[in-house]
């Protein structure tokens, strides 16, 4: 669900950052997302997601540097809302999500909440591994290669237990 569109694609490529300061909040729109998973097995994760009244069922394969196999399905929301009550792993990843045009690109930025509070993630998609993005003024720092940050480990670490 990205841009208010339902997806099903077979490769993402994305670039994760930091996010600083409250700039980017101008004109995002929002979206209340709940998610959990039901394998965080790094080579196939499957993750059950709740956006507003909608579900989704989404597998996806190993992260190879920025790219990986994605597969995003609509189910009927009573489904997802079962599936995260009583057959995802917890804790549930609970967040908004904001979606802005910048710098000729659509970001998404992930604001989250309860065990992950604090932090907030920006993530741009790209259309090759090589596409140059010119960072906007509220990019702290990039974390692609941090797999802390994946959400599937979040729920087995949440931020909130972190020491830096």
């Amino acid at each position: 669900f990205k841009n208010g569109k339902i997806f099903s694609m077979g490769i993402e490529i994305e670039r994760k950052f930091l996010v600083k300061g409250d700039d980017w909040r101008k004109g995002a729109s929002k979206h209340t997302i709940r998610q959990g998973f039901l394998s965080t097995d790094k080579h196939r994760v499957v993750r059950v997601r709740q956006i507003d009244q909608k579900g989704f069922l989404t597998v996806k394969g190993l992260t190879l540097q920025t790219t990986r196999q994605e597969f995003e399905y609509e189910i009927p929301l009573e489904d997802a809302q079962t599936m995260l009550d009583h057959l995802c792993e917890k804790p549930l990843i609970e967040k908004y999500r904001f979606e802005l045009m910048a710098s000729g690109h659509l970001w998404i930025i992930d604001e989250f909440l309860s065990e992950n509070e604090g932090l907030i993630v920006a993530e741009v998609e790209l259309k090759s591994e090589n596409e140059l993005v010119e960072l906007p003024q509220w990019i702290d720092r990039e974390i692609s290669d941090d797999p802390r940050y994946f959400n599937s480990n979040l729920v087995m670490n949440p931020y909130k237990d972190w020491r830096e």
